[in-house]
């Protein structure tokens, strides 16, 4: 009855109605009141319908819908081009459509003076399932009406709006060696007086919550590359701007560069992103996919992925090695140089790492160990510095091996653009 009352309709109406075309349209007119209230919130499958029918019962049928008129409610996918009845449906989408026509009705019967008070709303529903609800209570609901649910799930919480959100807890009394549990008076059930909490058992929802805000803002942009961290950034953006400069292939930009830390579960990132077109990449050294073999790092599911590891652009490159950061990318000659620029120091600071030649180690540690030991040197090395030197350097600067660096950021750069495509 709700469902009819919806669109303002009764069974009594449409059993007067005495042409077949007009209990068509009155039944397709309430199909489609309905379906717009609750697919516009329902977001998992928009392809749904739901669909009246308004039929004699069969003898057949069980009781007591084998006798009289029999409205029955299916749901149409259109995308499959078939309709199942609508309890068939999963739990989740029979109780949140059963919701917000629930809803439909208390506020036709009631009015506006309404207090909604819900105890775990949408436990059967999934995460996108549970946005859906806390969106329709918040486009819905709130604006008009005091709302107050309690939840166990992070999904439904607005982590934009903790200041909301009230803990809720058993608090007991201490209990001393010795004394038996119960033997002073507890508080009770309590609600706190602010989103906060000193219980971490309470607390796991919210911070739950906020985890899964994080990892959203990962992605900050429609396309968005991944790196470890502002050095990447800086450099990222100063190769872009020099092999645009000079005509070559550079990187698209609809690709934004953001610092994320270095992923250390690439695993869990494919299983997270991969294929979920969101238009997210990682460029991360080597050292992240952990004991993986070479050609498990170029395999079909990290591309998939889009997870780019940088030693795939330093192979078969006198900077070569298993282990490349980006550094590696700019070349043993060119990094040892930007540092003594940085650094403000003479060539021949320079001379002994220079003669050193272990090319097997990465760039960035073995300038690092020789710039801590030089005696005339800053004592320590900040990673950070060369890469904020050269992002202040103009398109007339230059390297010794310039070339073979811009090569290498080249073909990073193209195979981040195909990602595009």
């Amino acid at each position: 009855m709700a469902l009819l009352e919806t669109v303002g309709r009764s069974v009594e109406d449409l059993k007067r109605i005495d042409q077949h075309e007009m209990l068509t349209a009155e039944l397709e007119a309430a199909s489609n009141r309905i379906s717009q209230e609750v697919f516009q919130y329902w977001s998992q499958n928009q392809s749904l319908r739901v669909q009246f029918q308004l039929q004699r019962a069969l003898p057949g049928d069980p009781p007591p819908f084998n006798e009289g008129w029999i409205i029955r409610t299916r749901i149409q996918n259109a995308r499959h081009v078939d309709s199942i009845n609508f309890d068939e449906r999963s739990t989740g989408f029979v109780w949140f459509f059963s919701f917000v026509i629930w809803f439909n009705q208390i506020r036709n019967n009631l009015g506006e003076n309404l207090f909604l008070l819900m105890d775990d709303p949408g436990l059967s529903l999934h995460a996108n399932a549970q946005a859906d609800l806390l969106r329709y209570i918040e486009e819905r609901l709130a604006p008009n009406y005091q709302v107050m649910y309690t939840t166990h799930s992070p999904f439904m919480i607005d982590a934009s709006k903790l200041y909301r959100a009230r803990t809720v807890e058993n608090v007991f009394t201490p209990v001393n060696d010795g004394e038996m549990p119960g033997a002073g008076p507890d508080q009770g059930t309590t609600v706190g007086d602010s989103e906060l909490s000193t219980n971490p058992e309470t607390l796991q929802p919210l911070k739950a919550a906020l985890a899964y805000e994080v990892s959203r803002s990962l992605i900050t942009a429609e396309h968005t590359v991944s790196v470890e961290g502002p050095t990447e950034v800086l450099y990222f953006q100063w190769f872009k701007r020099r092999l645009a400069s000079l005509g070559r292939t550079t990187l698209d930009d609809r690709w934004v560069v953001t610092p994320g830390g270095g992923i250390d579960k690439v695993g869990a990132f494919i299983t997270l992103y991969a294929g979920k077109d969101l238009g997210l990449a990682v460029v991360t050294d080597s050292a992240t996919v952990k004991g993986s073999a070479p050609d498990a790092r170029d395999s079909e599911l990290l591309q998939h992925g889009h997870v780019l590891i940088f030693d795939k652009y330093t192979r078969g490159n006198s900077s070569g090695n298993p282990e490349a950061d980006i550094e590696d990318l700019i070349g043993r000659k060119n990094y040892v140089d930007l540092t003594r620029l940085a650094y403000n120091l003479e060539p021949d600071d320079m001379r002994p790492i220079e003669r050193s030649g272990n090319s097997s180690a990465k760039v960035v540690s073995g300038v690092s160990d020789f710039m801590t030991s030089l005696p005339q040197g800053p004592g320590r090395f900040d990673r950070y510095r060369p890469a904020e030197f050269l992002i202040q350097q103009g398109a007339d600067f230059s390297l010794p091996e310039l070339d073979r660096a811009l090569d290498r950021f080249e073909s990073l750069f193209k195979d981040l653009n195909d990602m595009l495509n």
